[in-house]
Protein backbone atom coordinates (compact mmCIF):
# COMPACT_ATOMS: atom_id res chain seq x y z
CA UNK A 1 0.00 0.00 0.00
CA UNK A 2 3.04 2.37 0.74
CA UNK A 3 4.62 1.66 -2.42
CA UNK A 4 1.45 2.66 -4.22
CA UNK A 5 0.93 5.46 -2.18
CA UNK A 6 4.90 7.16 -3.50
CA UNK A 7 3.59 6.44 -6.70
CA UNK A 8 0.83 8.97 -6.50
CA UNK A 9 2.79 11.37 -3.61
CA UNK A 10 6.11 11.46 -6.05
CA UNK A 11 4.21 12.29 -9.52
CA UNK A 12 2.17 15.42 -7.69
CA UNK A 13 5.24 16.21 -5.74
CA UNK A 14 7.47 16.64 -9.02
CA UNK A 15 4.45 18.26 -10.86
CA UNK A 16 4.07 21.09 -7.96
CA UNK A 17 7.46 22.00 -7.98
CA UNK A 18 7.58 23.66 -4.89
CA UNK A 19 11.08 23.79 -4.84
CA UNK A 20 11.50 24.90 -8.20
CA UNK A 21 8.43 27.64 -7.67
CA UNK A 22 10.41 28.76 -4.94
CA UNK A 23 12.92 31.43 -6.88
CA UNK A 24 9.60 32.88 -8.63
CA UNK A 25 7.96 33.68 -5.63
CA UNK A 26 10.63 34.91 -3.74
CA UNK A 27 11.24 37.27 -6.87
CA UNK A 28 6.85 38.01 -6.54
CA UNK A 29 6.86 39.10 -3.23
CA UNK A 30 10.13 40.81 -2.74
CA UNK A 31 9.03 44.27 -2.08
CA UNK A 32 6.24 42.28 0.12
CA UNK A 33 6.26 42.31 3.98
CA UNK A 34 6.21 39.20 6.11
CA UNK A 35 2.01 39.67 6.90
CA UNK A 36 1.29 40.47 2.98
CA UNK A 37 3.45 37.13 2.40
CA UNK A 38 2.23 34.72 4.88
CA UNK A 39 -1.95 35.98 2.99
CA UNK A 40 -0.41 35.24 -0.34
CA UNK A 41 1.00 32.00 0.97
CA UNK A 42 -2.63 31.10 2.72
CA UNK A 43 -4.38 32.16 -0.62
CA UNK A 44 -2.33 30.31 -2.84
CA UNK A 45 -2.52 26.62 -1.08
CA UNK A 46 -6.91 27.47 -0.39
CA UNK A 47 -6.89 28.36 -4.56
CA UNK A 48 -4.75 25.66 -5.43
CA UNK A 49 -6.75 23.11 -3.61
CA UNK A 50 -9.66 24.58 -4.84
CA UNK A 51 -9.32 24.09 -8.38
CA UNK A 52 -7.35 21.19 -7.61
CA UNK A 53 -10.46 19.30 -6.04
CA UNK A 54 -12.77 20.54 -8.17
CA UNK A 55 -10.62 19.31 -11.33
CA UNK A 56 -10.37 15.62 -9.66
CA UNK A 57 -13.70 15.22 -9.43
CA UNK A 58 -15.64 17.25 -12.39
CA UNK A 59 -12.21 16.53 -14.48
CA UNK A 60 -14.25 13.11 -15.83
CA UNK A 61 -17.62 14.41 -16.41
CA UNK A 62 -16.08 17.44 -18.32
CA UNK A 63 -13.98 15.08 -20.54
CA UNK A 64 -17.45 12.56 -21.09
CA UNK A 65 -19.22 15.50 -22.08
CA UNK A 66 -16.45 16.40 -24.81
CA UNK A 67 -16.23 12.71 -25.77
CA UNK A 68 -11.96 12.54 -24.54
CA UNK A 69 -10.91 9.32 -23.19
CA UNK A 70 -8.13 9.35 -20.11
CA UNK A 71 -5.60 7.36 -22.67
CA UNK A 72 -6.37 11.28 -24.89
CA UNK A 73 -5.68 12.89 -22.02
CA UNK A 74 -2.60 10.79 -21.46
CA UNK A 75 -0.77 11.22 -24.11
CA UNK A 76 -2.10 14.73 -24.49
CA UNK A 77 -1.16 15.76 -20.64
CA UNK A 78 1.75 13.68 -21.61
CA UNK A 79 2.93 16.06 -24.30
CA UNK A 80 1.69 19.21 -22.19
CA UNK A 81 3.89 17.72 -19.39
CA UNK A 82 6.52 17.59 -21.69
CA UNK A 83 6.44 20.85 -23.04
CA UNK A 84 6.57 23.03 -19.61
CA UNK A 85 9.46 20.21 -18.63
CA UNK A 86 11.30 21.73 -21.45
CA UNK A 87 10.51 25.26 -21.46
CA UNK A 88 11.47 25.24 -17.50
CA UNK A 89 14.91 23.46 -18.15
CA UNK A 90 15.67 25.63 -21.04
CA UNK A 91 14.08 29.30 -19.30
CA UNK A 92 14.46 31.39 -16.90
CA UNK A 93 11.40 32.75 -15.13
CA UNK A 94 11.48 36.16 -13.44
CA UNK A 95 8.30 37.49 -12.29
CA UNK A 96 9.06 41.07 -10.38
CA UNK A 97 6.97 44.53 -10.06
CA UNK A 98 3.90 42.32 -8.13
CA UNK A 99 2.48 44.56 -5.19
CA UNK A 100 -0.82 43.40 -4.87
CA UNK A 101 -1.47 40.23 -2.48
CA UNK A 102 -4.37 38.79 -4.73
CA UNK A 103 -0.83 37.42 -6.73
CA UNK A 104 -1.82 34.22 -3.90
CA UNK A 105 -4.43 33.62 -6.64
CA UNK A 106 -3.85 34.49 -9.70
CA UNK A 107 -0.71 33.11 -10.90
CA UNK A 108 0.70 31.72 -7.61
CA UNK A 109 -2.66 29.67 -6.80
CA UNK A 110 -2.94 28.65 -10.10
CA UNK A 111 -1.55 28.33 -12.73
CA UNK A 112 1.97 28.10 -10.76
CA UNK A 113 1.21 25.31 -7.70
CA UNK A 114 -1.75 23.95 -9.33
CA UNK A 115 -1.57 24.26 -13.41
CA UNK A 116 -1.43 21.94 -15.97
CA UNK A 117 1.17 19.43 -14.69
CA UNK A 118 -1.14 18.93 -11.53
CA UNK A 119 -3.98 18.74 -12.78
CA UNK A 120 -2.85 16.40 -15.44
CA UNK A 121 -1.31 13.94 -13.23
CA UNK A 122 -3.88 14.78 -10.33
CA UNK A 123 -6.84 13.12 -13.23
CA UNK A 124 -4.44 10.23 -14.55
CA UNK A 125 -3.84 9.27 -10.97
CA UNK A 126 -7.10 9.31 -9.98
CA UNK A 127 -8.02 6.74 -12.93
CA UNK A 128 -5.37 4.91 -11.78
CA UNK A 129 -5.37 4.90 -8.06
CA UNK A 130 -8.80 6.48 -6.62
CA UNK A 131 -9.89 9.73 -5.10
CA UNK A 132 -9.24 8.82 -1.83
CA UNK A 133 -5.62 8.58 -2.00
CA UNK A 134 -4.82 10.77 -4.94
CA UNK A 135 -7.01 13.52 -2.59
CA UNK A 136 -4.48 12.89 0.54
CA UNK A 137 -1.36 13.04 -1.74
CA UNK A 138 -2.40 16.38 -3.05
CA UNK A 139 -3.12 17.85 0.91
CA UNK A 140 0.34 16.69 1.96
CA UNK A 141 2.21 18.03 -1.18
CA UNK A 142 0.13 21.07 -1.09
CA UNK A 143 1.21 21.23 2.78
CA UNK A 144 4.86 20.86 1.68
CA UNK A 145 4.76 23.46 -0.91
CA UNK A 146 2.98 25.68 2.14
CA UNK A 147 5.38 24.95 4.54
CA UNK A 148 8.64 25.56 1.30
CA UNK A 149 6.76 29.19 0.74
CA UNK A 150 6.74 30.16 4.50
CA UNK A 151 10.48 29.46 4.71
CA UNK A 152 11.44 31.01 1.87
CA UNK A 153 13.50 33.45 3.17
CA UNK A 154 15.41 30.85 5.45
CA UNK A 155 15.65 28.39 2.66
CA UNK A 156 17.12 30.40 -0.05
CA UNK A 157 19.45 31.94 2.74
CA UNK A 158 20.70 28.21 3.19
CA UNK A 159 20.35 27.05 -0.30
CA UNK A 160 20.80 30.69 -2.13
CA UNK A 161 19.21 31.55 -5.56
CA UNK A 162 21.44 29.85 -7.81
CA UNK A 163 21.10 26.30 -5.49
CA UNK A 164 16.86 27.22 -6.11
CA UNK A 165 17.10 27.20 -9.69
CA UNK A 166 19.35 24.18 -10.16
CA UNK A 167 16.97 21.52 -7.95
CA UNK A 168 14.22 23.20 -10.25
CA UNK A 169 15.80 22.23 -13.04
CA UNK A 170 16.28 18.80 -11.97
CA UNK A 171 12.60 18.30 -10.80
CA UNK A 172 11.66 19.57 -14.41
CA UNK A 173 13.98 16.57 -15.51
CA UNK A 174 12.17 14.19 -13.78
CA UNK A 175 8.58 16.04 -14.82
CA UNK A 176 9.93 15.22 -18.41
CA UNK A 177 10.52 11.49 -17.48
CA UNK A 178 7.36 11.72 -16.16
CA UNK A 179 5.97 13.05 -19.13
CA UNK A 180 7.34 10.12 -21.52
CA UNK A 181 6.10 7.85 -19.37
CA UNK A 182 2.19 8.67 -19.87
CA UNK A 183 2.54 9.38 -23.42
CA UNK A 184 4.30 5.75 -23.71
CA UNK A 185 1.74 4.38 -21.42
CA UNK A 186 -1.26 5.97 -23.38
CA UNK A 187 0.04 4.81 -26.82
CA UNK A 188 0.33 1.76 -25.53
CA UNK A 189 -3.13 1.52 -24.76
CA UNK A 190 -4.45 2.89 -27.71
CA UNK A 191 -2.30 -0.05 -29.59
CA UNK A 192 -3.65 -2.65 -27.64
CA UNK A 193 -7.16 -1.69 -28.65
Amino acid sequence: MFDNFLLIFIPLFVAMDGIGLLPIFLSMTAELDEKSRKKIVTNSIITAFIVAIVFIFLGELIFKTLGITVTDFKIAGGILLLIIAISDIIKTREYKGFLSTSIGVVPIGTPLITGPATLTTSLILVGNYGYIPVVLALIINLFIVWFIFVQSERIKNIIGLDGLRGVGKIVSLLLAGIAVKLIRTGISEIISQ
